[in-house]
């Protein structure tokens, strides 16, 4: 049984090169393995990623390849997706994919922080590790619509259902990671903090139980303070 503890997760460079042939192999075995057609990507391409440093990585002491995923932005980099998620056949089930899945998501994050990350899967294992990381369901719509990515799902042999719904549906499921969201979310907190500080302030006007009020001056002062802040 392979440990994950013998396993290194990194974002790919040019020493990495030689595991290019490997990526692509893997690639196609998962293709048959899935039964969709998930096109084989060049030499070059792959290569390119590495070197960019938009690919991650998985060997195992440091040498033998277990896993792989690359980063590659559509729509004027408003969108950004984390694809060619494999992991070879003896390293599934220790949790790699996971590891991999995390580092991309971080990589694309730092790479194009106000991108929203998406990706199309059919996979539960996928799905489960997108909802972990901050995805949401999304219908097709709220994708990119650059032609140059939807035109990766040609290889698919589900690509017939893809045209006859004119890019709304597929079996796939539409997964989505928007950064709007965490600022929203730290907004919500704030606004939180604020109305608890100000619920504080508000009780402290209240008279004592012995019928005696704080002093007028001190509260005022601290919510003319909290107000300018």
């Amino acid at each position: 049984m392979k440990d994950l503890k013998n396993i290194k997760v990194l974002v790919a460079t040019e020493e990495h090169l030689k595991y290019v042939d490997q990526v692509n192999d893997a690639i196609d075995i998962a293709s048959k393995e899935r039964g969709t057609g998930i096109a084989r990507r060049t030499y070059e391409y792959i290569a390119t990623k590495m070197k960019e440093g938009k690919a991650i990585i998985a060997l195992e002491n440091g040498e033998t390849f277990a896993g792989f995923c690359y980063v590659e932005s559509w729509g004027a980099k408003s969108f950004v997706a984390n694809s060619g998620l494999i992991v070879v056949k003896d390293y599934r089930g220790i949790g790699l994919a996971t590891e991999i899945k995390r580092k991309a998501f971080s990589l694309s994050r730092q790479i194009y922080p106000d991108a929203k990350i998406f990706g199309l899967t059919t996979g539960l294992a996928v799905m489960k590790i997108n909802h972990e990381l901050g995805y949401r369901p999304v219908t097709f719509s709220e994708l990119t619509d650059d032609e140059d990515f939807w035109k990766g799902c040609q290889s698919c042999v589900n690509y017939d259902i893809l045209q006859r719904t004119g890019k709304s549906k597929c079996l796939c499921t539409g997964m989505l990671y928007d950064p709007a969201w965490e600022k929203d979310k730290k907004a919500e907190k704030k606004t939180w903090a604020i109305k608890g500080t100000l619920l504080d302030i508000i009780n402290k006007l209240k008279p004592n139980k012995n019928g005696s009020s704080p002093k007028d001056a001190a509260i005022l002062t601290l919510l003319f303070k909290k107000k300018n802040q």
